[in-house]
């Protein structure tokens, strides 16, 4: 087997603003592994470079149209990338990411955002049916069957 073989693909996606600055701070986990990242704007593509980057469309639950849009992109970029793992910080994107990811046989792992520290997001209630993996960055939100905390980003 060859080191392109053995590589994990690991697809990373998020919203932007502070999703995406929490993603980022991700990244040394990420040191070995290829990484492709997409995320919302043009610009965030100069933040992983020469990692692959791909934009996708922003999208909210009062965006009908919007969110069928991003949900064909992301399907579309799963069945191009062929992930091992979805990584998302959130919010839609990577609700959708996680989920398509999902049922083409990728291990997933959502990380709600820090900014939750009442309730999980509803991207992370969502998402926590369908993840291998949801962490918390608060403890008090830290359940024993359900998200997990191991630490912050920030």
């Amino acid at each position: 087997m060859t080191d392109k073989q053995k590589t994990t693909r690991i697809l990373a996606v998020s919203s932007g603003g502070g999703h995406w600055i929490q993603l980022l701070r991700l990244r040394p986990a990420f040191a070995d592994k290829h990484v492709t990242y997409a995320s919302v704007g043009r610009s965030a593509a100069g933040d992983v470079a020469p990692a692959p980057y791909y934009e996708i469309p922003d999208a909210n639950r009062a965006q009908k149209l919007k969110l069928i849009g991003l949900l064909l992109r992301l399907g579309w970029l799963v069945l191009r990338v062929r992930p091992d793992v979805v990584i998302s910080t959130g919010a839609a994107p990577g609700y959708f990411a996680v989920r398509i990811g999902r049922m083409l046989g990728a291990r997933t792992l959502f990380l709600d955002s820090i900014a939750n520290a009442e309730e999980l997001s509803l991207s992370a209630n969502l998402a926590r049916r369908h993840c291998d993996l949801v962490l918390t960055q608060w403890p008090d939100l830290a359940e024993q069957d359900g998200p997990q905390f191991r630490g912050s980003v920030l």
